[in-house]
């Protein structure tokens, strides 16, 4: 059965600014509504220049607020009872994979398991010089973090011996089986980061439903070929919200969309809370019927 979430503004002003209480109360309001997931947006440093963000106008100004992900999905899993927690994405090699490593398998610990780890690259270039990266190696770093992240996760004692990271006998407890969700085009090195360390994919925002069926094809195929079951693959589309003529939510029109995803392998559909409305009150208000519509046209 798929799942519905919810991406919440951990930046800007809308929830992120002065009022944190509000963040929480938008969450607590998501589980109890029956969202299935909460998830949050990585940056740790911004630079005066966003071009390179190539999805439209960037949401904030370099100086606005943007609250660390990892840290309010820590708070968050004390405040919900049973909602699963996203990062959409974090920026793995920022850590370094054996902090990543031990950071989330700690929430997940914490929370009951409920935290579901999205990665990825970035685009941004200053907050890899911040941290004294070569941007320009950010996939490598990524699949030595993921590679770290596995063998601690998964072995005591536990050893890496690749090109950018070596070690042996290592042990980091608590151990646990964090999902992990890739984002990304899929290009090689991307379906070999799926296929070696991955759970799910996150694909590249304005990705449509023919490239979603595309991209599921291929990775099913990987996983076949790297001895995994397609059948396991996770999957996120995005829910477009419809309009009646009113300016209310279409939900027959938003659910066949959905459907229309999930009809070609897509396992979770996410919606941003400002596409429900951009008042926190009203979006947050509209969660219960949105759930209500989900459950009935999916179980």
């Amino acid at each position: 059965m798929p799942t519905l979430s919810l991406n919440v503004p951990n930046f800007g002003s809308l929830l992120a600014g002065d009022d944190f209480g509000q963040l929480i109360a938008v969450c607590r309001a998501a589980d109890e509504a029956g969202v299935d997931r909460l998830i949050v947006t990585d940056h740790v440093v911004m630079g005066p220049d966003s071009s390179a963000y190539t999805w439209g106008s960037f949401p904030t100004e370099p100086d606005a607020p943007w609250l660390e992900p990892l840290t309010v999905l820590a708070v968050l899993a004390g405040q919900t009872r049973r909602i699963r927690l996203g990062t959409g994405i974090v920026i793995a090699a920022l850590r370094g994979g054996a902090v990543l490593a031990k950071t989330a398998a700690t929430l997940d610990l914490l929370s009951g398991g409920r935290l579901d780890l999205g990665v990825g690259t970035g685009w941004q270039e200053k907050e890899y010089e911040a941290a004294g990266l070569d941007f320009a190696n950010r996939g490598p770093l990524l699949d030595d973090a993921l590679a770290v992240c596995h063998a601690l996760w998964r072995n005591a004692p536990a050893a890496v011996d690749r090109p950018g990271i070596a070690f042996s006998d290592a042990y980091c407890s608590p151990r646990r089986h964090v999902p992990v969700w890739v984002s990304g085009t899929l290009s090689k090195a991307v379906v070999h980061r799926l296929t070696s360390w991955g759970d799910g994919w996150i694909p590249i925002m304005g990705a449509g439903d023919d490239d979603l069926s595309h991209g599921i094809t291929v990775l099913r195929k990987a996983f076949d070929e790297a001895g995994r079951d397609p059948a396991g693959l996770l999957v996120r589309g995005r829910l477009s919200v419809q309009r009646a003529a009113s300016g209310t939510i279409d939900l027959p029109a938003t659910m066949a969309g959905a459907a229309a995803q999930v009809r070609v392998g897509v396992t979770d559909v996410s919606v941003a809370l400002q596409a429900l409305d951009p008042d926190p009150a009203v979006a947050t208000a509209a969660l219960p019927e949105l759930v209500a519509a989900f459950r009935a046209e999916f179980g």
